[in-house]
């Protein structure tokens, strides 16, 4: 059996991603300055690393995007809805989440736009997922990618976000490997936490 490579650059930036968002986590007062600063580093690495993939035109992973940011909501809204249902303890920690690292200014709410979203996709995906596949395949590298999206979380001290990490990794990895177009995973994305975070908050 041929031995595979190390990909060190694959491994250095889970380390550098683990270090910043460890340190973003540290203090809620400071989180988007910390949050923000930290992905315009990963992004940084990320472009530095892969090509960005965009095999679909300007309609088609707008129009895409918005289906799929707009199903993703609903999927956590009636998730969300299940907990209360079933009295689950998980509303509480949705709760703490928002009051502790949602936007609340307006700058943050452009950092949200114009850096989280992009920056989470070009890293997790464009970079980790895309460099996974080529020693993994498909199905393991989007699951291996989701655990590693959702490992980074772990600093928040809450399982909902790990969670809540994991399955949107999920979601993000198969629309990415499906229609292979960066921009369109970034519009769903987008589309997505302007629904959670802005328009219909899950609180």
């Amino acid at each position: 059996m041929k031995k595979r490579p190390i990909d060190y650059r694959l491994i250095f930036g889970l380390i550098v991603a683990h270090f910043l968002l460890y340190f973003s986590f540290q203090d809620n007062s400071i989180f988007w300055y910390i949050f923000s600063a930290s992905l315009l580093v990963l992004i940084t690495y990320a472009m530095l690393q892969e090509e960005v993939d965009d095999d679909a035109s300007f309609f088609k992973y707008i129009s895409l995007g918005v289906v799929f940011g707009l199903l993703q909501y609903i999927i956590f809204w009636l998730g969300y809805h299940s907990f209360g249902i079933l009295h689950l303890p998980f509303a509480n920690s949705i709760s703490r989440l928002y009051r502790w690292f949602a936007p609340s200014m307006f700058w943050q709410y452009l950092a949200l736009v114009l850096v989280a979203a992009p920056g989470e996709e070009l890293f997790w995906r464009g970079f980790v997922q895309k460099r996974l596949i080529t020693y993994l395949g498909p199905l393991k590298s989007i699951l291996v990618a989701s655990l590693l999206y959702a490992s980074v979380q772990i600093y928040s001290g809450t399982f909902i976000l790990v969670f809540a990490a994991f399955i949107s990794g999920l979601i993000w990895g198969v629309i990415y490997f499906w229609k292979k177009s960066m921009p369109l995973v970034i519009v769903a994305h987008l589309v997505f936490d302007i629904m959670i975070f802005i328009i219909l908050p899950l609180k």
